[in-house]
Protein backbone atom coordinates (compact mmCIF):
# COMPACT_ATOMS: atom_id res chain seq x y z
CA UNK A 1 0.00 0.00 0.00
CA UNK A 2 1.24 3.64 -0.59
CA UNK A 3 2.38 5.94 2.26
CA UNK A 4 0.17 9.00 2.51
CA UNK A 5 0.70 11.98 4.16
CA UNK A 6 -1.43 14.97 4.47
CA UNK A 7 1.21 16.81 2.21
CA UNK A 8 4.35 15.74 0.14
CA UNK A 9 6.66 18.73 -0.14
CA UNK A 10 8.92 18.47 -2.88
CA UNK A 11 12.09 20.09 -2.16
CA UNK A 12 14.06 20.65 1.09
CA UNK A 13 15.47 24.27 0.18
CA UNK A 14 14.35 27.15 2.83
CA UNK A 15 11.28 27.98 0.82
CA UNK A 16 10.02 24.00 1.19
CA UNK A 17 11.29 23.75 5.17
CA UNK A 18 9.61 27.03 6.24
CA UNK A 19 6.68 25.73 4.59
CA UNK A 20 6.88 22.33 5.71
CA UNK A 21 6.90 23.86 9.55
CA UNK A 22 4.21 26.00 9.30
CA UNK A 23 2.14 23.24 8.21
CA UNK A 24 3.49 21.03 11.03
CA UNK A 25 2.75 23.81 13.03
CA UNK A 26 -1.03 23.09 12.26
CA UNK A 27 -0.78 19.49 12.92
CA UNK A 28 -0.13 18.54 9.21
CA UNK A 29 1.49 15.53 8.75
CA UNK A 30 4.32 15.92 6.40
CA UNK A 31 7.08 14.78 4.26
CA UNK A 32 9.56 16.61 2.29
CA UNK A 33 11.04 15.11 -0.23
CA UNK A 34 14.87 16.37 -1.47
CA UNK A 35 16.74 14.99 -4.74
CA UNK A 36 20.32 16.40 -3.20
CA UNK A 37 21.91 13.79 -0.39
CA UNK A 38 21.28 16.43 1.57
CA UNK A 39 18.75 19.59 2.61
CA UNK A 40 19.17 22.77 2.28
CA UNK A 41 19.06 23.96 -1.54
CA UNK A 42 20.81 27.12 -1.89
CA UNK A 43 21.50 27.32 2.03
CA UNK A 44 24.26 24.60 2.53
CA UNK A 45 27.96 24.52 3.93
CA UNK A 46 30.85 21.82 3.80
CA UNK A 47 34.36 21.75 4.70
CA UNK A 48 35.63 20.74 0.55
CA UNK A 49 37.58 23.30 -0.32
CA UNK A 50 39.52 22.66 2.65
CA UNK A 51 39.25 20.47 6.06
CA UNK A 52 39.93 23.12 8.39
CA UNK A 53 38.15 25.89 6.61
CA UNK A 54 33.88 26.03 6.35
CA UNK A 55 32.19 27.52 3.14
CA UNK A 56 29.28 27.94 2.20
CA UNK A 57 28.58 26.92 -1.08
CA UNK A 58 25.80 29.25 -2.21
CA UNK A 59 24.07 32.15 -0.13
CA UNK A 60 25.98 33.45 3.12
CA UNK A 61 24.70 36.36 4.14
CA UNK A 62 21.37 36.09 5.17
CA UNK A 63 19.01 40.22 6.13
CA UNK A 64 15.92 39.04 4.77
CA UNK A 65 16.44 35.49 6.61
CA UNK A 66 16.82 38.18 9.70
CA UNK A 67 14.03 40.72 8.47
CA UNK A 68 11.71 37.88 7.18
CA UNK A 69 8.12 37.35 9.52
CA UNK A 70 8.32 33.65 8.22
CA UNK A 71 11.56 32.70 9.58
CA UNK A 72 11.56 35.02 12.56
CA UNK A 73 7.88 33.45 13.52
CA UNK A 74 9.96 29.99 13.59
CA UNK A 75 12.18 30.88 16.47
CA UNK A 76 14.83 28.98 15.00
CA UNK A 77 17.38 29.94 17.88
CA UNK A 78 15.18 27.30 19.89
CA UNK A 79 17.09 25.08 17.70
CA UNK A 80 19.83 25.96 17.75
CA UNK A 81 20.49 28.84 15.21
CA UNK A 82 22.84 31.87 16.41
CA UNK A 83 23.82 34.36 14.28
CA UNK A 84 26.98 36.48 14.11
CA UNK A 85 27.93 39.82 12.21
CA UNK A 86 31.05 41.26 11.05
CA UNK A 87 32.08 44.58 12.62
CA UNK A 88 30.78 46.23 9.08
CA UNK A 89 27.90 45.10 7.12
CA UNK A 90 29.97 46.17 3.68
CA UNK A 91 32.28 47.96 2.23
CA UNK A 92 32.74 49.08 -1.11
CA UNK A 93 37.15 49.76 -1.97
CA UNK A 94 38.24 52.25 -4.22
CA UNK A 95 41.73 52.22 -6.06
CA UNK A 96 43.16 55.38 -4.64
CA UNK A 97 42.35 54.10 -1.17
CA UNK A 98 38.51 55.66 -0.15
CA UNK A 99 36.16 53.49 1.14
CA UNK A 100 32.21 53.96 1.33
CA UNK A 101 31.17 51.60 4.20
CA UNK A 102 27.43 50.62 5.08
CA UNK A 103 27.63 50.01 9.01
CA UNK A 104 24.76 49.25 11.31
CA UNK A 105 25.71 52.72 13.29
CA UNK A 106 23.62 55.09 10.81
CA UNK A 107 25.87 57.84 11.92
CA UNK A 108 29.20 55.83 11.06
CA UNK A 109 27.86 55.25 7.57
CA UNK A 110 26.89 58.79 7.31
CA UNK A 111 30.37 59.80 8.03
CA UNK A 112 31.76 57.78 5.91
CA UNK A 113 29.39 58.60 2.59
CA UNK A 114 29.90 62.59 3.91
CA UNK A 115 33.82 62.09 3.09
CA UNK A 116 33.16 61.58 -0.55
CA UNK A 117 30.59 64.66 -0.67
CA UNK A 118 29.59 67.58 1.24
CA UNK A 119 26.39 66.76 2.50
CA UNK A 120 25.99 63.47 1.40
CA UNK A 121 25.91 62.19 4.97
CA UNK A 122 22.88 64.10 5.71
CA UNK A 123 21.63 63.07 2.07
CA UNK A 124 21.82 59.31 3.45
CA UNK A 125 20.21 59.85 6.64
CA UNK A 126 16.98 61.15 4.89
CA UNK A 127 16.93 57.90 3.31
CA UNK A 128 17.27 56.35 6.60
CA UNK A 129 14.38 57.87 7.58
CA UNK A 130 12.13 57.41 4.78
CA UNK A 131 12.98 53.78 6.12
CA UNK A 132 12.29 54.45 9.72
CA UNK A 133 8.53 55.94 8.75
CA UNK A 134 7.92 52.67 6.23
CA UNK A 135 9.99 49.87 6.92
CA UNK A 136 7.98 47.48 9.00
CA UNK A 137 4.98 48.22 7.05
CA UNK A 138 7.19 47.58 3.25
CA UNK A 139 8.70 44.02 4.69
CA UNK A 140 4.52 42.98 5.68
CA UNK A 141 3.86 43.72 2.43
CA UNK A 142 6.59 42.78 0.45
CA UNK A 143 6.63 38.65 2.24
CA UNK A 144 2.67 38.97 2.59
CA UNK A 145 0.92 37.23 -0.45
CA UNK A 146 -0.14 39.72 -3.25
CA UNK A 147 -2.12 41.36 -2.91
CA UNK A 148 -1.01 42.63 0.59
CA UNK A 149 -4.30 44.28 1.14
CA UNK A 150 -3.68 44.81 4.86
CA UNK A 151 -0.45 45.65 5.39
CA UNK A 152 -0.75 47.25 1.61
CA UNK A 153 -3.20 49.58 3.21
CA UNK A 154 -0.88 50.31 6.03
CA UNK A 155 1.84 51.15 3.87
CA UNK A 156 -0.22 53.50 1.42
CA UNK A 157 -1.16 55.71 4.61
CA UNK A 158 2.23 56.10 5.46
CA UNK A 159 3.69 56.57 2.06
CA UNK A 160 1.44 59.45 1.59
CA UNK A 161 2.45 60.94 4.86
CA UNK A 162 5.97 60.39 3.74
CA UNK A 163 5.69 62.23 0.50
CA UNK A 164 3.11 60.03 -1.58
CA UNK A 165 4.06 60.46 -5.10
CA UNK A 166 7.44 61.85 -4.75
CA UNK A 167 8.46 58.83 -2.81
CA UNK A 168 6.72 56.44 -5.03
CA UNK A 169 8.64 58.42 -7.85
CA UNK A 170 12.12 57.74 -5.55
CA UNK A 171 11.46 53.98 -5.63
CA UNK A 172 10.66 53.84 -8.78
CA UNK A 173 13.50 55.35 -10.13
CA UNK A 174 16.90 53.80 -11.97
CA UNK A 175 19.55 53.66 -9.46
CA UNK A 176 21.72 55.81 -11.22
CA UNK A 177 19.07 58.63 -11.59
CA UNK A 178 18.69 58.51 -7.69
CA UNK A 179 22.60 58.76 -6.71
CA UNK A 180 22.68 62.17 -8.98
CA UNK A 181 19.87 63.67 -7.72
CA UNK A 182 20.93 63.21 -3.65
CA UNK A 183 24.53 62.72 -3.29
CA UNK A 184 27.58 64.79 -4.98
CA UNK A 185 30.19 62.27 -4.32
CA UNK A 186 30.51 58.72 -5.82
CA UNK A 187 30.29 56.67 -2.55
CA UNK A 188 26.51 56.81 -1.98
CA UNK A 189 25.32 55.72 -5.68
CA UNK A 190 28.18 52.92 -5.78
CA UNK A 191 26.60 51.78 -2.21
CA UNK A 192 23.15 51.75 -3.45
CA UNK A 193 24.32 50.53 -7.35
CA UNK A 194 26.27 47.37 -5.47
CA UNK A 195 23.44 46.58 -3.95
CA UNK A 196 20.71 46.84 -6.57
CA UNK A 197 23.21 44.14 -8.46
CA UNK A 198 22.36 41.42 -5.90
CA UNK A 199 19.64 40.79 -8.45
CA UNK A 200 19.97 41.46 -12.10
CA UNK A 201 18.90 45.19 -11.68
CA UNK A 202 21.24 47.32 -13.93
CA UNK A 203 22.21 50.85 -12.58
CA UNK A 204 19.75 51.99 -15.35
CA UNK A 205 16.95 49.69 -14.74
CA UNK A 206 13.60 51.25 -13.45
CA UNK A 207 13.14 50.41 -9.97
CA UNK A 208 16.97 49.37 -9.25
CA UNK A 209 17.09 52.06 -6.98
CA UNK A 210 13.65 50.89 -4.68
CA UNK A 211 16.18 47.62 -4.66
CA UNK A 212 18.90 49.05 -3.78
CA UNK A 213 17.86 51.01 -1.15
CA UNK A 214 15.92 47.75 0.67
CA UNK A 215 19.20 46.02 0.86
CA UNK A 216 20.98 48.75 2.50
CA UNK A 217 18.40 49.62 4.66
CA UNK A 218 18.60 46.17 5.75
CA UNK A 219 22.10 46.09 6.18
CA UNK A 220 21.15 49.23 8.40
CA UNK A 221 18.49 48.03 10.94
CA UNK A 222 19.21 44.23 10.99
CA UNK A 223 22.73 44.09 9.61
CA UNK A 224 23.86 41.09 6.72
CA UNK A 225 23.94 38.14 9.33
CA UNK A 226 25.35 34.78 8.97
CA UNK A 227 24.27 31.42 10.77
CA UNK A 228 27.00 30.79 13.02
CA UNK A 229 29.09 27.56 12.12
CA UNK A 230 27.66 27.95 8.19
CA UNK A 231 24.81 28.57 5.89
CA UNK A 232 24.07 25.21 6.84
CA UNK A 233 22.77 26.08 10.51
CA UNK A 234 20.18 27.65 9.27
CA UNK A 235 19.14 24.56 7.08
CA UNK A 236 19.35 22.17 10.33
CA UNK A 237 17.43 24.05 12.77
CA UNK A 238 15.05 23.71 9.91
CA UNK A 239 15.09 20.43 9.69
CA UNK A 240 15.43 20.24 13.48
CA UNK A 241 12.33 21.94 14.17
CA UNK A 242 10.10 19.97 11.38
CA UNK A 243 11.30 16.77 13.17
CA UNK A 244 10.41 17.85 16.72
CA UNK A 245 7.04 18.86 14.60
CA UNK A 246 6.74 15.36 13.77
CA UNK A 247 7.40 16.04 9.83
CA UNK A 248 9.75 13.93 8.04
CA UNK A 249 13.17 14.95 4.81
CA UNK A 250 14.15 12.50 2.71
CA UNK A 251 16.85 12.93 0.80
CA UNK A 252 18.12 11.52 -2.39
CA UNK A 253 14.47 10.78 -3.14
CA UNK A 254 13.95 12.54 -6.69
CA UNK A 255 10.19 13.27 -7.55
CA UNK A 256 9.63 12.23 -11.43
CA UNK A 257 5.81 13.10 -11.38
CA UNK A 258 2.65 15.21 -9.41
CA UNK A 259 -0.39 12.89 -9.74
CA UNK A 260 -2.94 14.69 -10.86
CA UNK A 261 -6.71 13.00 -10.46
CA UNK A 262 -9.80 15.12 -11.52
CA UNK A 263 -8.23 18.47 -11.57
CA UNK A 264 -6.74 17.68 -8.34
CA UNK A 265 -3.02 17.28 -6.44
CA UNK A 266 -3.57 13.66 -5.41
CA UNK A 267 0.30 12.71 -4.40
CA UNK A 268 3.96 12.52 -6.08
CA UNK A 269 5.98 9.68 -7.81
CA UNK A 270 9.42 9.21 -6.93
CA UNK A 271 12.02 8.39 -9.61
CA UNK A 272 12.14 4.68 -7.69
CA UNK A 273 8.85 4.54 -8.89
CA UNK A 274 7.43 4.72 -5.10
CA UNK A 275 3.87 6.47 -5.20
CA UNK A 276 3.63 8.49 -2.05
CA UNK A 277 -0.08 10.10 -1.66
CA UNK A 278 -1.03 13.54 -0.27
CA UNK A 279 -3.86 14.18 1.39
CA UNK A 280 -4.69 17.28 1.40
CA UNK A 281 -1.90 19.39 -0.36
CA UNK A 282 1.59 18.83 -2.36
CA UNK A 283 3.80 22.43 -2.60
CA UNK A 284 6.25 22.56 -4.64
CA UNK A 285 9.94 24.31 -3.83
CA UNK A 286 11.02 23.81 -7.58
CA UNK A 287 10.71 26.74 -10.28
CA UNK A 288 7.66 27.35 -12.61
CA UNK A 289 9.62 25.66 -15.69
CA UNK A 290 10.49 22.35 -13.78
CA UNK A 291 6.65 22.31 -11.85
CA UNK A 292 4.69 23.35 -15.51
CA UNK A 293 4.99 20.29 -17.89
CA UNK A 294 7.88 18.44 -16.42
CA UNK A 295 6.27 17.50 -12.69
CA UNK A 296 3.05 18.08 -14.13
CA UNK A 297 2.01 16.94 -17.67
CA UNK A 298 0.71 19.98 -20.26
CA UNK A 299 -2.10 17.47 -20.64
CA UNK A 300 -3.36 18.70 -17.44
CA UNK A 301 -2.36 22.32 -17.82
CA UNK A 302 -4.14 24.91 -19.57
CA UNK A 303 -2.64 25.61 -23.13
CA UNK A 304 -1.68 28.83 -22.53
CA UNK A 305 0.63 28.39 -19.85
CA UNK A 306 3.08 26.59 -22.17
CA UNK A 307 3.67 29.86 -23.85
CA UNK A 308 3.93 31.65 -20.54
CA UNK A 309 6.27 29.32 -19.22
CA UNK A 310 8.68 29.30 -22.65
CA UNK A 311 8.32 33.33 -21.97
CA UNK A 312 10.00 32.90 -18.42
CA UNK A 313 13.09 34.65 -17.92
CA UNK A 314 15.95 33.57 -15.71
CA UNK A 315 18.30 35.70 -13.81
CA UNK A 316 22.08 35.85 -14.76
CA UNK A 317 23.96 32.49 -14.67
CA UNK A 318 26.64 32.88 -11.15
CA UNK A 319 30.24 31.72 -11.36
CA UNK A 320 31.89 31.41 -8.27
CA UNK A 321 35.39 30.60 -6.54
CA UNK A 322 35.56 29.67 -2.58
CA UNK A 323 38.98 30.23 -1.19
CA UNK A 324 40.67 28.90 2.25
CA UNK A 325 43.12 31.95 2.99
CA UNK A 326 46.31 31.88 5.11
CA UNK A 327 45.49 35.09 6.30
CA UNK A 328 43.23 38.37 5.99
CA UNK A 329 43.08 39.77 2.42
CA UNK A 330 45.25 42.71 2.65
CA UNK A 331 42.72 45.41 1.38
CA UNK A 332 44.15 48.57 0.50
CA UNK A 333 41.27 50.63 2.28
CA UNK A 334 41.24 49.44 5.97
CA UNK A 335 37.99 50.04 6.30
CA UNK A 336 37.33 46.99 3.90
CA UNK A 337 38.90 44.66 6.63
CA UNK A 338 36.21 44.19 9.06
CA UNK A 339 33.62 43.94 6.64
CA UNK A 340 31.66 41.17 5.79
CA UNK A 341 30.64 41.81 2.12
CA UNK A 342 33.08 43.36 -0.08
CA UNK A 343 31.48 45.04 -3.73
CA UNK A 344 34.52 45.00 -6.54
CA UNK A 345 33.93 48.11 -9.07
CA UNK A 346 35.56 50.93 -9.98
CA UNK A 347 32.65 53.32 -10.40
CA UNK A 348 29.01 53.35 -11.45
CA UNK A 349 30.64 53.34 -15.10
CA UNK A 350 32.33 50.19 -14.26
CA UNK A 351 28.76 48.69 -13.18
CA UNK A 352 27.16 49.92 -16.08
CA UNK A 353 29.56 48.89 -18.61
CA UNK A 354 29.55 45.35 -16.97
CA UNK A 355 25.70 45.13 -17.18
CA UNK A 356 25.78 46.28 -20.63
CA UNK A 357 28.12 42.81 -21.34
CA UNK A 358 25.82 40.70 -20.00
CA UNK A 359 22.94 42.39 -22.13
CA UNK A 360 25.02 41.40 -25.13
CA UNK A 361 26.11 37.95 -24.37
CA UNK A 362 29.34 38.73 -23.27
CA UNK A 363 31.32 37.33 -20.53
CA UNK A 364 32.74 40.49 -18.48
CA UNK A 365 35.90 41.50 -18.99
CA UNK A 366 36.41 43.42 -15.88
CA UNK A 367 33.51 41.12 -13.67
CA UNK A 368 31.63 43.22 -10.93
CA UNK A 369 32.55 40.86 -7.98
CA UNK A 370 30.77 40.28 -4.70
CA UNK A 371 33.27 38.95 -1.75
CA UNK A 372 32.75 37.32 1.16
CA UNK A 373 35.21 37.41 4.14
CA UNK A 374 33.09 34.77 6.27
CA UNK A 375 36.24 34.20 9.14
CA UNK A 376 35.27 38.14 9.35
CA UNK A 377 32.11 37.64 9.91
CA UNK A 378 32.03 34.29 11.65
CA UNK A 379 34.52 33.50 13.81
CA UNK A 380 33.99 29.55 13.52
CA UNK A 381 34.57 29.07 9.87
CA UNK A 382 38.39 28.88 10.00
CA UNK A 383 41.31 28.89 12.30
CA UNK A 384 42.13 32.18 14.14
CA UNK A 385 44.57 34.12 11.71
CA UNK A 386 42.72 32.78 8.76
CA UNK A 387 39.86 33.83 6.67
CA UNK A 388 37.02 32.21 5.20
CA UNK A 389 36.38 33.59 1.56
CA UNK A 390 34.27 33.47 -1.86
CA UNK A 391 33.63 35.61 -4.24
CA UNK A 392 31.24 35.52 -7.05
CA UNK A 393 30.07 37.26 -9.97
CA UNK A 394 27.56 37.27 -12.53
CA UNK A 395 27.81 35.75 -16.13
CA UNK A 396 25.05 35.50 -19.41
CA UNK A 397 22.67 32.59 -19.34
CA UNK A 398 23.55 32.57 -23.49
CA UNK A 399 26.86 33.31 -24.01
CA UNK A 400 27.71 35.28 -27.19
CA UNK A 401 31.26 36.07 -26.71
CA UNK A 402 34.10 36.95 -24.35
CA UNK A 403 34.74 40.66 -23.94
CA UNK A 404 37.36 39.65 -22.30
CA UNK A 405 40.76 38.73 -24.67
CA UNK A 406 40.64 34.88 -23.73
CA UNK A 407 37.72 33.39 -26.09
CA UNK A 408 35.78 32.16 -23.65
CA UNK A 409 32.77 30.42 -24.85
CA UNK A 410 30.67 29.22 -22.36
CA UNK A 411 31.30 25.78 -22.69
CA UNK A 412 33.00 26.05 -18.92
CA UNK A 413 35.73 23.44 -19.38
CA UNK A 414 38.32 22.99 -17.14
CA UNK A 415 40.59 25.69 -19.07
CA UNK A 416 37.61 28.53 -18.97
CA UNK A 417 36.84 27.90 -15.50
CA UNK A 418 40.27 28.49 -14.77
CA UNK A 419 40.65 31.17 -16.58
CA UNK A 420 37.21 33.26 -15.35
CA UNK A 421 38.85 32.68 -11.79
CA UNK A 422 42.02 34.51 -12.60
CA UNK A 423 40.24 36.82 -14.35
CA UNK A 424 37.86 37.36 -10.80
CA UNK A 425 40.76 37.23 -8.45
CA UNK A 426 42.82 39.50 -10.41
CA UNK A 427 39.76 41.96 -9.51
CA UNK A 428 40.43 41.39 -6.03
CA UNK A 429 44.33 41.87 -6.40
CA UNK A 430 43.96 45.20 -7.37
CA UNK A 431 42.69 45.89 -4.25
CA UNK A 432 44.49 44.00 -2.47
CA UNK A 433 47.82 43.30 -3.89
CA UNK A 434 49.17 40.24 -2.35
CA UNK A 435 45.83 38.25 -2.10
CA UNK A 436 46.98 35.49 -4.39
CA UNK A 437 50.24 34.72 -2.25
CA UNK A 438 47.88 33.99 0.52
CA UNK A 439 45.25 31.07 -1.46
CA UNK A 440 46.09 27.95 -0.03
CA UNK A 441 43.06 26.28 -2.07
CA UNK A 442 40.58 27.23 -4.48
CA UNK A 443 36.99 25.57 -5.49
CA UNK A 444 35.85 26.88 -8.47
CA UNK A 445 31.73 26.58 -9.38
CA UNK A 446 30.67 27.90 -12.86
CA UNK A 447 27.28 28.20 -13.43
CA UNK A 448 26.68 24.02 -14.61
CA UNK A 449 28.39 23.64 -11.67
CA UNK A 450 25.41 25.29 -9.37
CA UNK A 451 22.84 23.74 -11.17
CA UNK A 452 24.85 20.41 -10.68
CA UNK A 453 24.82 20.94 -6.74
CA UNK A 454 20.86 22.50 -6.72
CA UNK A 455 18.51 21.34 -10.01
CA UNK A 456 16.80 24.87 -9.15
CA UNK A 457 19.94 26.54 -9.80
CA UNK A 458 19.05 26.59 -13.55
CA UNK A 459 22.79 27.28 -15.12
CA UNK A 460 23.15 29.29 -11.59
CA UNK A 461 20.82 31.81 -11.74
CA UNK A 462 20.03 32.44 -7.92
CA UNK A 463 16.88 33.55 -7.66
CA UNK A 464 14.53 31.82 -9.56
CA UNK A 465 13.82 34.38 -12.14
CA UNK A 466 14.24 37.56 -12.87
CA UNK A 467 13.26 40.38 -10.67
CA UNK A 468 12.57 42.83 -13.45
CA UNK A 469 8.84 44.73 -13.19
CA UNK A 470 7.87 42.33 -15.62
CA UNK A 471 7.80 38.88 -13.85
CA UNK A 472 6.77 40.36 -10.44
CA UNK A 473 3.62 40.63 -8.37
CA UNK A 474 0.78 39.48 -10.75
CA UNK A 475 3.54 38.66 -13.10
CA UNK A 476 5.59 36.10 -11.30
CA UNK A 477 5.91 33.53 -12.63
CA UNK A 478 3.38 34.27 -15.50
CA UNK A 479 0.78 36.46 -15.43
CA UNK A 480 -2.10 35.64 -13.34
CA UNK A 481 -2.81 36.47 -9.89
CA UNK A 482 0.17 36.30 -8.05
CA UNK A 483 -0.56 34.15 -5.39
CA UNK A 484 0.89 29.82 -5.08
CA UNK A 485 -2.33 28.90 -6.30
CA UNK A 486 -1.63 26.73 -9.57
CA UNK A 487 -4.16 25.80 -12.64
CA UNK A 488 -4.26 22.12 -10.43
CA UNK A 489 -6.56 22.50 -7.21
CA UNK A 490 -4.48 21.39 -4.02
CA UNK A 491 -1.33 22.40 -5.89
CA UNK A 492 0.94 25.10 -4.52
CA UNK A 493 4.08 26.83 -5.95
CA UNK A 494 6.18 27.27 -2.89
CA UNK A 495 9.67 28.30 -4.72
CA UNK A 496 11.41 31.15 -5.70
CA UNK A 497 9.23 31.34 -9.19
CA UNK A 498 6.38 32.68 -6.88
CA UNK A 499 5.78 36.36 -5.38
CA UNK A 500 7.67 37.79 -3.96
CA UNK A 501 10.74 36.12 -5.52
CA UNK A 502 14.46 34.89 -4.69
CA UNK A 503 16.60 35.83 -1.42
CA UNK A 504 16.37 33.51 1.46
CA UNK A 505 12.87 34.66 3.36
CA UNK A 506 10.90 31.70 3.34
CA UNK A 507 8.15 33.73 2.00
CA UNK A 508 7.35 31.74 -0.86
CA UNK A 509 6.88 28.52 1.36
CA UNK A 510 4.85 30.15 3.61
CA UNK A 511 2.54 32.05 1.39
CA UNK A 512 1.99 28.15 0.05
CA UNK A 513 1.66 26.51 3.10
CA UNK A 514 -0.57 29.16 4.67
CA UNK A 515 -3.24 28.84 1.32
CA UNK A 516 -3.08 25.23 1.98
CA UNK A 517 -4.20 25.55 5.01
CA UNK A 518 -6.94 28.02 4.31
CA UNK A 519 -8.19 25.33 1.50
CA UNK A 520 -9.10 22.93 4.14
CA UNK A 521 -12.01 24.97 5.43
CA UNK A 522 -15.24 23.73 3.69
CA UNK A 523 -16.09 27.48 2.19
CA UNK A 524 -12.39 27.03 0.30
CA UNK A 525 -12.78 23.64 -0.38
CA UNK A 526 -15.40 23.49 -2.50
CA UNK A 527 -15.65 26.80 -3.87
CA UNK A 528 -12.59 29.14 -3.35
CA UNK A 529 -10.09 26.80 -4.28
CA UNK A 530 -11.38 25.48 -7.32
CA UNK A 531 -12.34 28.96 -7.83
CA UNK A 532 -8.76 29.91 -7.63
CA UNK A 533 -7.45 26.93 -9.57
CA UNK A 534 -10.25 27.89 -12.07
CA UNK A 535 -9.20 31.38 -12.73
CA UNK A 536 -5.58 30.55 -12.91
CA UNK A 537 -7.02 28.23 -15.56
CA UNK A 538 -8.70 30.96 -17.07
CA UNK A 539 -5.89 33.12 -17.20
CA UNK A 540 -3.82 31.02 -19.27
CA UNK A 541 -6.54 29.66 -21.63
CA UNK A 542 -5.72 30.48 -25.16
CA UNK A 543 -7.87 33.83 -26.07
CA UNK A 544 -10.59 31.92 -28.20
CA UNK A 545 -11.51 30.00 -25.24
CA UNK A 546 -12.10 33.20 -23.03
CA UNK A 547 -14.44 34.88 -25.65
CA UNK A 548 -11.75 37.15 -27.46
Amino acid sequence: MAESFDAVVIGAGPNGLVAANVLADAGWHVLVLEEQPVPGGAVRSDREVHPDYVSDVFSSFHPLAAASPAVTALELERWGLAWSHAPRVLAHPLADGRCAVLDRDRGRTARSLESFGAGDGDAYLRLVEVWDRLGPDLLQSLFAPFPPVRSGLALAAKMRAAGGLRLLRMLALPVRRLGEEEFTGQGGPLLLAGCALHADFFPEAAVSAGFGWLMAMLGQQFGWPVPVGGAGALTDALVRRLADKGGEVRCSARVRAVQVRDGRAAGVVTEDGQRIGALRAVLADVPAPTLYGDLVSWDELPPRLRDDIRRFQWDHATFKVDWALSGPIPWTAPEAVGAGTVHLAESLDHLTRFSSQLATGQIPDRPFALLGQMTTSDATRSPEGTESAWAYTHVPQKVRGDAGESGLSGRWDAGERETMADRLEGEVELLAPGFRDRIRARRILAPPDLQGLNASLVNGALNGGTAALHQQAVFRPTPGTGRPETPVTGLYLASASAHPGGGVHGACGANAARAALRSQSALTRHVLAPGLSGLQRALAAPKKLRGR
